[in-house]
């Protein structure tokens, strides 16, 4: 028989395309999530059945473990970038970690992927950073041979960050940004699936892994990639962090005054998170350690963006034209 993995988090940005890989390969895939019917779209990664979205709260023991029987191997993809709720840093990524990785060590569970990022540390200058690295701490006390990823910004079709930068720059003259000088290294989505993947089938030795794509740049410098791919000329505006932090105040007043009806653009967390760059430190161990060649930015970009550019997906036959005519 096949070998069963759960994957909490499977319907979200970096776990369908974990689970993806792993249906390809013959997994059978419990994709654990909280609105099991929004997930239905993971079911045609494999053969009828081998792929099955389960409710699951990360919140409640009873419910980790219940999804996480019989599982082989178990992967943590659930983050969150809400600081309050009840879905918040410390629910999230400290505590529903710490709870998955406890409950797999006692379910016998033989290995553990767990999805971090780039900074995760509990003396971190966010909440965001520090819940990350609580987290951490809480997987390696209560199952040392895990496989942690920390990647930089992730990126692909379903990605929010270039798409949302993408969407803002069609409104106006300017596209602002908040710590213009920040540097970044991309990664892409199936990228870091691959690195998951291989933790999963025990190719990878434990440990934290930095994960970056080959490309690094500032945050002014992407938005300026991303411009060119969307054929659209816009002024980069940098937001001084003296702006920026009564600005995410007030937009965080504005969610919370509208009960979440008008979501804040950015936050005062991350404002903080922006004053650090997102790059894998040297000496790190990351993707040369997996044998795997991360895709670079240029390679990728076109293929999703292109809904953006002014004519759309005509853009590349008006240019041709263009050439004919010249």
């Amino acid at each position: 028989m096949s070998k069963l993995v759960t994957i909490y988090g499977g319907s979200g940005f970096v776990g369908r395309y974990i689970a993806r890989r792993l249906a390809q390969a013959g997994w059978r895939i419990r994709v654990a999530v909280r609105r099991p019917n929004e997930a239905m779209f993971v079911k045609p990664y494999g053969s009828v059945g081998q792929v099955e979205p389960v409710l699951c709260n990360i919140r409640d023991d009873a419910s980790v473990r219940r999804v996480m029987q019989g599982a082989d191997v178990v992967i943590n993809c659930v983050g969150t970038f809400d600081r309050k709720g009840k879905n918040n840093f410390t629910a999230v990524q400290d505590e529903g970690a710490a709870r998955i990785a406890r409950i797999a060590a006692d379910e016998g569970v033989a290995r553990m992927v767990h999805l971090s990022a780039i900074g995760a540390d509990v003396d971190g200058a966010s909440l965001y950073a520090q819940s990350k690295g609580r987290g951490e701490e809480a997987i390696l006390k209560h199952f040392p041979t895990a496989m942690i990823l920390r990647p930089s910004v992730v990126f692909g079709a379903e990605d929010q960050f270039f798409n949302r930068f993408a969407s803002m720059a069609r409104l106006g003259p300017f596209l602002p940004v908040v710590g213009a000088g920040t540097k970044f290294q991309p990664v892409y989505v199936d990228d870091v699936a691959r690195a998951a993947v291989m933790g999963a089938e025990g190719t990878a030795k434990p440990g934290v892994y930095e994960l970056g794509g080959p490309d690094v740049d500032t945050f002014a410098g992407l938005m300026r990639r991303m411009l060119k791919v969307i054929r659209r000329r816009r002024l980069v505006m940098n937001i001084p962090y003296f702006v920026a932090t009564p600005l995410a105040i007030a937009m965080e007043l504005a969610q919370t005054l509208s009960f979440g009806i008008i979501p804040a653009q950015i936050t005062r967390d991350q404002v903080r998170s922006l004053k650090s760059d997102n790059v894998v430190p040297e000496g790190a161990r990351g993707f040369a350690d997996l044998e795997i060649s991360p895709q670079a930015m240029g390679a990728v970009l076109p293929d999703y963006l292109w809904r953006f550019r002014p004519s759309g997906q005509y853009s590349a036959i008006k240019e041709s034209a263009s050439d004919l005519r010249d």
